[in-house]
């Protein structure tokens, strides 16, 4: 079984191009339209806050104009170190020492929007806030490219949507033509037949991510702080929980319209939830709180700390758990609703 599907995808030349052809131009198209400069909102950190969003910014010490500007968002830090990590990777726009002037404040050079929310800031600077002075400072360290922060969303976003339909479209429609049906009727259980079917996909997938990745990175460059080695780990297990949430919507159905209402219901919310295209950073709670308990977020957020921060597999305890324990509680769904026939 494991055989046959591998066959199955390699001989579906449209498909199998696809899976390479869709990521990478991606990756190319916010490479050479946008030039780096993805972001579209404005966000401002300010420390030492408490963390969530700041309401009334105004009252921080943040000049009256800046703060007043319907273009900015503005989000608090405990510390200088903690909106320094979010700067450096995108998750802010501008950092700013909350307080009287002189005003303290941070700007990452190859940030979409960095330069724009400093001119918007200096702008309210001028009378009757002009004899305030501010001091610009500069980030130690590499600066993180946002394509470099993009380009894992963009493999995982592929990496989703090719294990949801990959397995559960494909497991309904085998049902609705009733090959499941005459596989009943041979030696292969449904413990044998889900298998397969899952280390197909997570082989099939590891092997277009490696392609991909070798490809944009040979035009790209992509920088990576810590271990290739961690990294194929991680979408490993990634691959595994995405792949059993596939199971789960397989497990059961004849509806092709059905089941692929329902991977939509599942893929596209995640898409935009699990801050592949831009960050959550001081989005209201229950908003974080979804996206917590999605599978691709857990699994995006261990590939940036280790390609942009360097963190080892021991840095990543939670994460692992989280798409470990995911996995589990998937599988365990599948076995117990599939069937052959309904």
């Amino acid at each position: 079984m494991f055989r046959a599907r591998n066959h199955e995808f390699f001989r579906d030349r449209a498909a199998f191009g696809w899976n390479f052809l869709f990521p990478f131009l991606l990756v190319a198209g916010f490479s050479l339209i946008f030039g780096g400069r993805g972001h579209q909102d404005f966000k401002v950190g300010l420390f030492p806050l408490p963390v969530g969003e700041v309401v009334a910014p105004n009252q921080h010490g943040v000049p009256q104009r800046f703060a007043a500007s319907p273009r900015l968002r503005f989000v608090g830090f405990v510390d200088r170190q903690t909106g320094l990590a979010s700067l450096r990777h995108h998750d802010i726009d501008f950092l700013l020492h909350a307080g009287p002037p002189p005003h303290d404040y941070w700007v990452n050079d190859s940030s979409p929007n960095g330069d724009l929310v400093e001119n918007i800031f200096k702008a309210a600077l001028i009378p009757p806030d002009a004899l305030l002075p501010a001091r610009r400072q500069q980030i130690q360290g590499r600066q993180v490219r946002y394509l470099d922060w993009l380009f894992p969303g963009i493999l995982t976003m592929n990496m989703m949507f090719s294990a949801l339909w990959g397995v559960g479209y494909v497991v309904v429609r085998y049902r609705k033509e009733g090959v499941l049906k005459r596989l009943k009727a041979t030696p292969v259980t449904a413990l044998e037949y889900l298998t397969a079917q899952m280390l197909s996909r997570i082989f099939l997938l590891m092997f277009t991510t490696v392609i991909v990745w070798v490809g944009s990175d040979l035009i790209f460059d992509f920088h990576v702080e810590g271990h290739y080695a961690d990294l194929i780990l991680v979408f490993l297990l990634g691959s595994l929980s995405l792949t059993s949430l596939g199971l789960v919507v397989a497990a059961r159905g004849t509806s092709e319209e059905f089941a692929s209402g329902l991977l939509n219901f599942i893929g596209w919310p995640m898409m935009f939830l699990s801050e592949v295209w831009f960050s959550l950073e001081g989005a209201p709670r229950w908003i974080r709180l979804i996206s917590d308990m999605l599978p691709l977020t857990h699994m995006l957020r261990a590939i940036r700390k280790i390609m942009n921060e360097g963190a080892a597999l021991s840095d990543l305890g939670l994460e692992i758990g989280v798409m470990l324990a995911m996995t589990l509680l998937f599988l365990t769904v599948a076995a117990a609703l599939f069937s052959w026939n309904r």
